[in-house]
């Protein structure tokens, strides 16, 4: 099983379930690999999540659309 790390932790702790449903995916590839951060970016439509290969490892950026 995957750990996240506790920065991943703390960025899910005060999310709704849809947020976490959608970004958690991507946090886990993050976690699996531990070369990139997580962008999530939140569009008129709801939250999209990907690898940001700008982003080291353990670090969620959010961004607006």
């Amino acid at each position: 099983m995957i750990e996240l790390p506790a920065s991943y932790k703390e960025y899910l702790a005060d999310k709704s379930q849809v947020v976490i449903d959608t970004v958690r995916p991507v946090l886990m590839q993050s976690a699996a690999d531990k070369l990139h951060g997580v962008r999530v970016v939140d569009t008129h439509h709801g939250h999209q999540a990907h690898l940001d290969d700008t982003l080291p490892f353990g670090v969620v950026l959010e961004d607006i659309d």
